[in-house]
């Protein structure tokens, strides 16, 4: 691995139906997009724009911004600072994302789910229940957990690497996230610290455990990642959503946390799950990591 990326890590040790009453003219109409199996709604594009205040990489933020990107909802993006504590507690009281800001209601809010179940079932923001329930797929459910250590090692460190990444753009915001976010083996509490080890890890060790998670041969985690997408094209159901019945919040939860590894390189999408990804990123207008990937 090249030795500039270790140094950054070390550097510094639709359409619109308006309810009764609402103005149309506060609204501007375009042409659908359509798909071989989805059609986007008409464009909804409102005076002031609603806004979301999110992390790249961070898979409940992609939610919303899938979300909205399906229903074709024009929107403001913030991207925070990944050490940026006032923002959010301002907006909300605490160092959260997602957070969900609706002008024309003089409304903030939080929880990725509840921001997408809003939008869904408001006819200003185009038509309701675009996204069918989620159908509780235990096969899904443990995929994402049997992949769970392997992501962490391969994607966590590569985040903060690419030095590309909005909330990772100054040294403040990567050490942020090193400081608290745990490489495995590790667990949390030893990362982080507890009652008994209240100041966790020293950082110097969590950046060298960093650093030296970049420079390792990637090859034998690629290869175990390849195989586990393998079996996961095995359960999709089509290239343009993965539960049989149409786009439903299953999408919007497993494309969310699929589009981190699109970061990794040379991992081998079986044709299938790769359409899923492109599909997606094109319609949720969500760009992948494939440009930048480490």
């Amino acid at each position: 691995m090249k030795l500039s990326l270790i140094l950054i890590l070390l550097s510094g040790a639709s359409a619109f139906i308006a309810p009764k009453g609402a103005r149309q003219s506060s609204l501007r109409r375009s042409s659908a997009v359509e798909s071989e199996s989805f059609t986007k709604p008409e464009r909804v594009i409102m005076d002031d724009l609603p806004a979301v205040f999110v992390y790249d990489h961070c898979p409940f933020c992609v939610r919303v911004r899938l979300a909205l990107g399906l229903k074709n909802i024009k929107h403001k993006v913030n991207f925070m600072a990944n050490d940026d504590i006032p923002t959010p507690t301002k907006l909300v009281g605490k160092k959260i994302a997602p957070i969900f800001a609706l002008p024309l209601d003089n409304l903030v809010m939080g929880e990725s789910l509840d921001i997408i179940k809003l939008v869904d079932s408001d006819a200003r923001f185009g038509p309701v229940e675009l996204f069918k329930p989620a159908t509780g797929r235990a096969d899904i459910k443990a995929w994402q957990k049997s992949v769970q250590v392997l992501l962490r090692t391969l994607q966590r460190p590569r985040y903060v690497a690419t030095g590309l990444l909005p909330e990772f753009q100054q040294l403040d915001g990567r050490h942020a996230f090193i400081k608290n976010h745990q490489l495995p083996p590790y667990q949390k509490p030893e990362w982080k610290g507890n009652e008994e080890n209240p100041e966790g890890m020293n950082m110097d060790e969590k950046l060298k455990l960093y650093a030296e998670a970049m420079a390792q041969d990637p090859a034998p985690l690629i290869e175990e990642l390849n195989a586990k997408l393998v079996e996961l094209d095995d359960i999709v159901f089509s290239e343009y959503y993965c539960s049989e019945g149409g786009l439903s919040y299953d999408d919007i939860d497993l494309w969310s946390r699929l589009r981190s590894i699109t970061i990794v390189k040379g991992v081998q999408w079986p044709a299938k799950l790769r359409s899923y990804m492109d599909n997606l990123s094109a319609l949720g207008d969500v760009p992948l990591y494939d440009q930048m990937a480490l």
